[in-house]
């Protein structure tokens, strides 16, 4: 039994199917390089951009491009082990063609399905809830997604502020998202710390607080609704739901040096 060990990138996953296929192996696990031991015998690949471009164009051609975009998403979700579903479904997908695609009576497809179902919602959620500030020119934030949504939010986000220059970290992926003016670019990036706010910043971040402040109908207000509507999970970088010193030091609301204001 064989354990894979890549470099994390989807160009690396495919290189490892491409030898899974080739050598007609089932791997048992994939682990990412520099990670911990494995108890079965490791097979170490670097990415092979030239294989990798041809298997995921065959993706394409011998199943279907929604197939392709399929296996593309699925492989910035987080689901657990999603390497194996991935590489199980691109299997039956050459074998069998398209339908493997709608079979969601299959635990493989339907659970890459729920995945992806997931992922889009968070993607759909970050859209909306993700804060801007504006330090040095540059409109600067950051968000801690369970997928991998970065590279989906990076063409909405340059597209719609296609003036002005942004850059949005993610915390969890370590990976950051540069846009100058329409122009952008997705880099690692193992740390990142935004620049203390100036003086016009901090005033528009208390303005934005009041607001929130002063819309809410103390008789009316229902923490189980609005939990529903923006999860706990996000607020954490969230302009109306910390202080400047949590903000500037990547602390949840309320464990800064003042409590976070409602």
């Amino acid at each position: 039994m064989t354990a894979y060990r890549y470099d994390g990138t989807f160009a690396g996953f495919l290189t490892c199917v491409w030898d899974a296929l080739e050598r007609q192996t089932e791997p048992v696990e994939f682990l990412l390089t520099g990670g911990g031991a494995s108890l079965w015998e490791e097979r170490e690949l670097a990415a092979d951009e030239g294989r990798a471009r041809r298997l995921y164009a065959a993706l394409a051609k011998r199943v279907s491009p929604a197939f392709q975009a399929l296996i593309a998403r699925g492989f910035l979700t987080c689901l657990p082990q999603k390497e194996l579903d991935l590489l199980a479904l691109i299997r039956r997908g050459l074998r069998e063609g398209d339908r493997v695609r709608l079979d969601l009576s299959d635990p493989v497809m339907a659970r890459v399905n729920l995945a992806l179902t997931k992922m889009w919602t968070e993607w759909d959620h970050l859209k909306g809830f993700v804060r801007f500030s504006e330090l040095d020119g540059v409109l600067a934030g950051e968000i801690e997604p369970k997928n991998r949504v970065l590279p989906l939010l990076a063409p909405h986000f340059a597209a719609r502020y296609s003036g002005e220059r942004l850059a949005l970290y993610d915390r969890t992926h370590h990976e950051i998202f540069l846009s100058d003016r329409g122009r952008w670019r997705l880099l690692p990036a193992e740390d990142f710390r935004m620049a203390p706010a100036g003086g016009r910043e901090r005033a528009f971040r208390a303005m934005w607080r009041r607001y929130y402040q002063a819309i809410a109908i103390e008789g009316r207000l229902n923490p189980k609704c609005q939990s529903t509507h923006l999860p706990k999970r996000y607020r954490h970088v969230m302009t109306e739901f910390i202080t400047d010193g949590e903000a500037e030091r990547g602390l949840p609301p309320g464990q800064g040096s003042r409590p976070a204001e409602r």
